[in-house]
């Protein structure tokens, strides 16, 4: 038999065309993530606590949606196959939700947090349709592992640039359209850093750009690894099968062990109205960390091949506990010092830092839930990849709104809210402390907890090797 792992079946159209596909999706997913909270809080006059924990409800109802659209999946028998056909349905009310969530209503009360948390909610079931087959397509591209490993890093680390595109959009537009707070009859402040109208334009934009970028994944890639849809699949069945996938439920206990590792991203803007004396500078403050973070995954696949995802997984959690201490610490006695060039160069670096661990909470899950799906489907002969990328992907959601919670948490206690409602904004160093704790300390901290169940993973090296070289042989054996 011809070595699974030395066989390319994917050419660079159809990688492209899959990274730009997530980096677009992605672009909006990081735009709710980062703006939603200061949006509503700014411009709509919401408790900026209140609006995290709406956010939270509103991911655990949406939650329910994930299973829904794996089962979905996994009964599929469209023509169209079953991953691509299912990102189509979600593209139009992802773009159109995008928007009105950043629409400057007239509610107030008890009338506004409703209307905060029913937009967000459809917008979180439209994201839930499109994120699960995105994920999940991963594990069907190619059935060779090595191939897979490379495509899923190259993807992703276009998913992390996309996530953070927000922070370059935002100035961008609040440049263009200065003072387009009467724009469409939208009222506010004209010295205001952000108002109106510019949140509109930024989701606008990022909707349709995202959008437009997030369809080239059903135009221009092929499912290959062949299935057979389940005729009658009910959720007792899919807890069953996760249940008998031991090594899926250690990748997803880590991760919500993890869960607040990217918490940073949901309070970024806030850090950056903190630490650095304008929401606007969030692009310097996420695109260091971001540089990192590119890095990161881009070397994951080699240090893959040397070592294994478990080792390589392990090793950027304890890393990033460590550079997220050492950050905090710089950070500190930058606050007091802020005109130590020393000290801003060394605070800047350690945001640098910071980002070479985030291969291991957004690559390292990737991998590994395709070589659970492939152990299962070993183990009982059966492939159940929505299943599997909807838990995952609803581990993921449940994490962020959590790491977002916490973090706005952080940021009500630090005085935040009330320096802003100021004349004049001056953040304490007090404040600055407790919110640059929660942007470093807090995630380092979580980062080390997930690592707890790692030790057990065992799908790696030979093993993975056995598994995949079987499969190929089952699958040549039938004839498929």
């Amino acid at each position: 038999m011809t070595d699974i792992t030395k066989e390319k079946h994917m050419n660079f159209k159809e990688i492209a065309a899959y990274s730009l596909g997530l980096f677009g999706f992605q672009a909006i997913v990081g735009l709710l993530n980062s703006y939603q909270a200061e949006f509503d809080s700014s411009i709509l006059g919401a408790d900026i606590a209140v609006v995290g924990i709406l956010i939270l409800i509103a991911k655990i109802v949406s939650a329910v949606f994930d299973p829904i659209v794996g089962n979905m999946i996994d009964r599929s028998k469209s023509k169209n196959a079953k991953f691509k056909s299912m990102i189509a349905y979600s593209i139009l009310p992802l773009l159109v939700f995008t928007a009105v969530i950043f629409l400057k209503v007239p509610f107030t009360g008890i009338g506004l947090y409703i209307w905060i948390f029913v937009t967000y909610l459809i917008w979180s079931l439209a994201m839930t349709l499109g994120d699960v087959p995105s994920q999940g397509i991963a594990s069907v591209l190619t059935p060779n592992p090595t191939e897979r490993t490379n495509v899923v890093s190259i993807s992703n680390t276009f998913k992390q640039v996309g996530f953070s595109a927000c922070v370059v959009i935002v100035p961008v537009v609040c440049l263009i359209i200065k003072g387009g707070s009467q724009v469409f009859g939208f009222e506010g402040e004209t010295d205001t850093p952000m108002i109106a109208s510019e949140y509109f334009w930024t989701a606008i934009l990022t909707a349709v750009l995202g959008c437009a970028l997030f369809a080239l994944i059903p135009l221009c890639n092929k499912e290959r690894v062949p299935y057979q849809p389940a005729e009658k699949t009910s959720f007792k069945d899919m807890i069953s099968a996760l249940k008998d996938n031991k090594p899926l439920m250690l990748v997803i206990v880590s991760y919500f062990l993890g869960f607040g590792r990217q918490m940073a991203m949901g309070i970024q803007v806030q850090a950056a109205n903190a630490l650095l004396g304008s929401q606007n500078l969030v692009a310097v403050l996420g695109i260091v960390t971001a540089v990192g973070s590119m890095i990161s995954m881009a070397v994951c696949p080699i240090l893959i091949k040397k070592l294994d995802e478990k080792k390589v997984y392990l090793i950027m959690s304890f890393y990033g506990f460590a550079a997220s201490v050492f950050s905090f610490v710089i950070g500190h006695f930058w606050f007091l010092n802020p005109d130590n060039m020393v000290l801003t160069i060394l605070f800047y670096a350690s945001l640098f830092l910071i980002g070479l661990q985030f291969g291991a909470v957004t690559l390292m899950p990737m991998i590994m839930t395709a070589d659970c799906v492939d152990y299962y489907e070993y183990e009982t002969g059966k492939r159940m990849e929505g299943a599997a990328y909807s838990v995952l992907t609803l581990t993921i959601k449940v994490c962020l709104a959590l790491g977002t919670a916490l973090g706005l948490v952080f940021i009500q206690f630090s005085g935040y809210q009330e320096a802003i409602a100021e004349s004049t904004v001056v953040f304490t160093t007090k404040t600055k402390d407790i919110v640059f704790f929660a942007y470093t300390v807090m995630p380092g901290i979580l980062a080390l907890l997930s690592t707890i169940p790692m030790f057990k993973y065992d799908i790696v090296g030979d093993k993975k090797a056995m598994i995949s070289t079987e499969l190929a042989a089952r699958r040549a054996k039938s004839g498929e």
